[in-house]
């Protein structure tokens, strides 16, 4: 069975046209007063919740970033895995520097590119201790069709009572009112029009990421990919 990534994808235009987006519930951000946030890999955490970042960095909030891999995979057999993490560290650190985040905690884990779901019961472990004491665990969406994702995902959830989910694919591959997505669960964080601004500058950061490489020679992330990650909010799932 193909993979859903890899399927044909849906064009942001379709996304802002469905009214069922705006009329999403909202969150209610204002009374968390920290948060941890869990990347499977560098530009997940600022893709899915990068304004979110931004607005709780601006309200003071105490932030802890979890990064489970540092991404060294994203380019087999074409770059060389040490020097790629490096690089995709160096870029999360300067998208948080973009976002006025840059004070937040980093702890990363470097777990295995590729290989998350084969430590999920570590991870779920580990989870647990980072997460104590904070209010909120902003996690990747379970159900995201990368096989990381979803298990950072998942050991999140049962590290944790308190996590929403950020879809980061899933905008690639469903559809508006895909019966595949449970959207009664689903939750609205707005961004204010200065705090968009600076999640799409912040995503410009992941070079590694943005740049055609590799015998495809296509980006991971196209511009019809980024543009589902600079609207007017985020998406959550509890």
């Amino acid at each position: 069975m193909p993979n859903r990534i890899d399927a044909p994808g849906t064009a942001e235009a379709a996304w802002r046209a469905w009214p069922g987006l705006r009329l999403t519930p909202v969150a209610d951000s204002a009374s968390w007063t920290s948060a941890v946030v869990v990347a499977a890999h560098p530009d997940d955490e600022i893709l899915g919740a990068g304004g979110t970042i931004a607005l709780l960095a601006r309200a003071g909030a105490r932030l802890r970033l979890v990064t489970v891999t540092d991404g060294e995979a994203s380019h087999p057999g074409t770059e060389d895995p040490a020097e790629l993490a490096g690089r995709r560290i160096a870029e999360s650190a300067a998208a948080l520097k973009i976002l006025g985040a840059d004070s937040v905690e980093v702890v990363r884990l470097r777990l295995p590119d590729t290989g998350v779901a084969d430590r999920e019961d570590d991870l779920a472990g580990m989870l647990g201790r980072l997460c104590a004491g904070f209010d909120v665990c902003l996690a990747p969406w379970e159900d995201d069709a990368h096989a990381d994702h979803e298990a950072a995902g998942r050991a999140a959830r049962r590290a944790t009572g308190h996590v929403l989910r950020y879809p980061v694919w899933m905008w690639h591959w469903a559809v508006p009112g895909d019966e595949r997505v449970p959207w009664d669960r689903c939750r609205q964080i707005p961004l204010p029009p200065d705090i968009a601004a600076g999640k799409h500058a912040a995503i410009q950061a992941f070079t590694s990421q943005l740049t055609a490489r590799g015998p495809s020679g296509a980006p991971m992330l196209a511009a019809d990919t980024v543009a589902h990650f600079t609207r007017s909010q985020e998406v959550f799932f509890w």
